[in-house]
């Protein structure tokens, strides 16, 4: 029976693909790489740009193979698609490795570089193999043949430990759920959530209600449950997760797997002859130091700070007086932060979520991306998908289609948590008359619709579908046509979350809230009056919010820049960030750094501090849009070109200073952030 992963098709056919094509189809595409590399390594009359070439068609198969695999693994985990998926994990790790310290390719890029063909190539062409060069000193190709061993073991081994993280979060959250039989310990909750609770009771074959630690029914707890002990029951479930300590201390512990990642990461950068993890971190980011990076961070927080503490003491004056709280704990504080909002701004996110129903706001952000970038979106109705809620559009542009985006809006059981955008397909030149369109995977963990109704998001709920589309912007509005400066491949780091960032600006913009909100039942528009509640309280807590990314950011940075083995004890080194920034401190059992997956199961390894550096970039790109007119499509078509066009083709910087006529300045983002 022929194998769907080694077909050639313009989408996956997800309704056949099966764990057990996994294993095979990767193994067959792992030989015909390595064999076909051997010929071309050893025919000296394949060179230059055509090896180049050749070389790219070989990884974007393995590459068109292994996304769906991973991808169903994301959002439809079973025992099964964990164990194909971890099978094939070493030997991608193995083959990457190969690859990165192949001499007969390392000398035929560096050929390459040097030659009169290098020279007429066109500039994106040459940032391949600037690029290529770069990442095969990354990855040891100048190290002793013992030392690229190492090398390779430690990549492997690392590859298995980030999985591993990874699974034991995702298990630790589904091992944990809490049945209720008394509705009244539920008080406070959204209809939406109690009726969430009561399906989630039904799917476990139990009367009444149960509540689970998947983030839409964490939160709402959170933020609305009356019941404070069942707050911090939660809480603690929540944040103890995959830990030593908390309800299921001991199960799924990532403990260990957090140690020994640090450890291999930074051994693995000094046999590079880094200092530190963060140090070779930083070789493909923008920002030039560790010690730009810790002052930028630190600079941040000392803004910041005054505003964030002043913003706690309200908070706590708030709880005092409205139910006698003489200290606020951690499970209070965003419970009387929402009630602290309706107090203030009569306005709170459930009150809005009548008028964000799903299929309003995907209209208008198709609208406004239509608006901006010139481009229509089409859904696309007869699919192969892999599950009834996703949902695929196409993007056309003069009514032919250049990009396709799949969307999986809801959170349910065997699905990684979080919001996250993946390439399914990059977009690549195939022949002189035939291009790979660009396809994306949208993926998010809203509550699911209630019988008879539309899914109902919360405007913070929008702003990160918006924020997701931003990065599917990047990656299909992409004219790239080499596959590794195509759409987000090649772009640095912490330059990656510039689109996305950018796009939630539109979130906030009477003329742009106009086009994605109206009221599920009838269609009315967001009364004024609460649209101007709702921009009043724009800036709510933001200081607060601010120093919690500013916390999360040094941790990280500072944990792969000051890590010595043996020594450093991952629990003190946040103790003393969280002295240094935090400005509300949780208890001593919290192990947030148990689930922290950015960093110990993501790209984001001395690197989280990318959300605000880029947050900088997007603000400071967007107050052009404040300066020309918010649906300006002049400036729209700017930034597309400019940007979302070039992918990883040219230096971020270099790229931000054509669209904005200027270096980035920070002014921007502490304005929108309501610091200054």
């Amino acid at each position: 029976m022929s194998n769907p992963l080694l077909e050639r098709h313009p989408l996956p056919p997800f309704s056949r693909i099966l764990p057990e094509h996994a294993v095979p189809a990767i193994n067959e595409l792992l030989a015909r790489n390595r064999s076909r590399i051997a010929e071309l390594t050893a025919d000296a009359s394949i060179s230059g740009w055509t090896l180049v070439a050749e070389l790219e068609q070989l990884n974007d198969a393995l590459a068109q193979a292994w996304s769906p695999v991973s991808h169903l693994n994301a959002v439809m985990n079973s025992d099964a698609w964990r164990e194909a998926y971890n099978a094939c994990l070493p030997k991608l790790s193995e083959y990457w490795t190969e690859l990165g310290q192949h001499q007969g390719l390392f000398q035929a890029f560096e050929a390459l570089a040097g030659s009169d063909e290098y020279r007429q190539l066109n500039p994106a062409r040459r940032k391949v193999v600037d690029n290529a060069l770069r990442d095969f000193r990354l990855s040891g190709i100048a190290l002793p043949e013992a030392e690229q061993k190492r090398y390779a073991e430690l990549q492997q081994r690392l590859s298995e430990l980030t999985t591993k993280f990874s699974e034991n979060v995702l298990d630790a959250t589904q091992g944990w759920w809490k049945e209720i039989s008394d509705e009244a310990e539920l008080s406070g909750l959204p209809e939406h959530a109690v009726a969430a609770a009561q399906e989630a009771a039904k799917a476990k074959e139990l009367d009444g209600w149960v509540i689970t630690l998947d983030f839409p029914a964490y939160y709402a707890v959170m933020a609305f449950a009356d019941n404070r002990s069942l707050r911090e029951e939660l809480y603690r479930a929540f944040s103890t997760r995959a830990s030593d300590q908390g309800p299921k201390a001991g199960e799924w512990d990532n403990s260990e797997v957090m140690n020994e990642i640090l450890s291999l990461r930074h051994e693995l950068a000094q046999l590079l002859g880094f200092d530190s993890y963060a140090d070779y971190s930083l070789a493909t980011k923008m920002a030039q130091s560790p010690q730009q990076v810790v002052s930028f961070l630190e600079d941040l927080a000392t803004e910041t700070r005054p505003v964030a503490q002043r913003e706690v003491s309200e908070l706590q004056a708030f709880a005092r007086e409205r139910d006698g709280i003489e200290e606020l704990k951690a499970w209070d504080v965003t419970y009387y932060g929402e009630k602290l909002k309706q107090d203030r701004f009569e306005i709170s996110q459930q009150e809005l979520r009548p008028y964000f129903p799903l299929p309003k706001v995907l209209e208008g952000m198709f609208t406004i991306a239509g608006r901006l970038f010139e481009l229509e979106v089409e859904e696309q109705t007869d699919i192969d998908s892999w599950h009834a809620d996703a949902r695929l559009f196409a993007l056309k542009r003069n009514g032919e289609p250049f990009a396709y985006c799949y969307l999986d809006p809801f959170a349910r059981s065997g699905k990684r948590g979080g919001a996250w955008m993946d390439d399914c397909r990059v977009r690549r030149r195939l022949s002189d008359t035939e291009l790979q369109l660009p396809v994306a995977y949208l993926v998010c963990n809203f509550t699911p619709p209630l019988p008879g109704q539309p899914a109902l998001l919360t405007h913070d709920e929008v702003t990160t579908l918006f924020h997701e589309y931003g990065h599917g912007l990047h990656h299909m509005l992409t004219q790239m046509e080499e596959a590794d400066i195509s759409g987000i491949n090649g772009v640095a780091w912490d330059a990656v979350e510039l689109p996305s960032q950018f796009m939630e600006n539109w979130c906030w913009e009477p003329e742009a809230l106009a086009l994605i909100s109206g009221h599920h039942e009838s269609g009315a528009s967001l009364p004024q009056a609460l649209l101007d509640k709702m921009l009043a309280a724009k800036h709510f807590q933001s200081g607060m919010m601010m120093m919690r990314q500013l916390e999360f950011s040094l941790f990280d940075f500072r944990l792969h820049h000051e890590y010595q083995p043996g020594e450093t004890e991952i629990q003190a080194l946040l103790d003393q960030v969280r002295q240094q920034v935090a400005v509300i401190r949780p208890p001593a059992d919290n192990r947030f750094q148990h689930g922290f997956s950015h960093i110990f199961a993501g790209g984001y390894a001395a690197g989280y501090y990318s959300y605000k550096w880029a947050e900088v970039l997007s603000a400071d790109a967007f107050s052009r849009f404040e300066e020309e007119g918010i649906f300006n499509m002049e400036t729209g078509l700017a930034f597309r070109q400019e940007i979302l066009e070039q992918g990883g083709s040219g230096d971020p910087m270099d790229l931000f200073v054509a669209f904005r006529g200027r270096e980035p300045s920070v002014d921007a983002l502490l304005r929108h952030s309501g610091i200054r």
